[in-house]
């Protein structure tokens, strides 16, 4: 074979490979598209954080003076103990074995949850500091009340916690999965997208090197 011949094979191999570069990368960039602007808009939203303040502020149980509190037994496993007094009256938090509960003051027997009235005023109680954006509290379904501007409410009685979830929150929870590639809620599989979309990003910026030196060397 002479060399001439194989200089014709090297540039016709050569604009072969250069054609399925450029077509690989034209295709990759388009499937890469959707991503990547998830990941511009999204990106953009987390450095201006636009209603972060309302949707993720913290909503606390409104408290009381303690005033006189009862004796506790000096023989006891807890690990911490705590006193509240709300609108409802004085509660009685315990840790044992890493985990809180709530206990009668009287009784130091476990305090179960009241009735749904008194759940709903204690919360009505919380949210009055901001009625704007929580209103008034008006149904309670299994630990959590649901308020008239659409504000879902969590209940912890055993640390006699709250914390609020509206639909700014879940938005911006939202704006969140789609930035990490979170699109099937499925642990596992979102994990796997991750990994394939951030190898192809680095696929596709070789490419795209790959590209700019062969032209340089044309």
């Amino acid at each position: 074979m002479s060399i001439q011949l194989i200089e014709i094979y090297t540039a016709t191999l050569s604009i072969l490979i250069g054609t399925i570069v450029r077509k690989f990368h034209r295709y990759l960039g388009l499937l890469m598209l959707l991503p990547f602007l998830g990941w511009a808009v999204t990106g953009v939203f987390f450095f201006v954080k636009p209603g972060y303040q309302s949707a993720y502020e913290p909503l606390n149980i409104k408290s009381y003076p303690l005033g006189k509190l009862p004796e506790l037994p000096e023989s006891n496993d807890w690990q911490q103990v705590r006193w509240i007094r709300s609108i409802l009256g004085l509660h009685l938090l315990v840790e044992q074995d890493g985990k809180w509960q709530q206990l009668d003051p009287d009784t130091l027997e476990p305090r179960s949850m009241p009735d749904e009235a008194s759940l709903l005023q204690m919360v009505n109680d919380a949210i009055s500091a901001n009625p704007d954006r929580y209103g008034n509290a008006k149904t309670v379904s299994e630990q959590k009340v649901l308020t008239d501007t659409n504000i879902n409410i969590s209940i912890d009685w055993h640390q006699m916690r709250l914390r609020q979830k509206g639909d700014d929150t879940k938005f911006i929870n939202t704006m969140y999965k789609v930035h990490y590639l979170q699109w099937t809620g499925i642990k596992f599989v979102d994990r796997v997208l991750g990994v394939v979309g951030l190898g192809l990003v680095v696929i596709l910026g070789m490419l795209g090197l790959v590209m700019t030196l062969r032209s340089r060397k044309a």
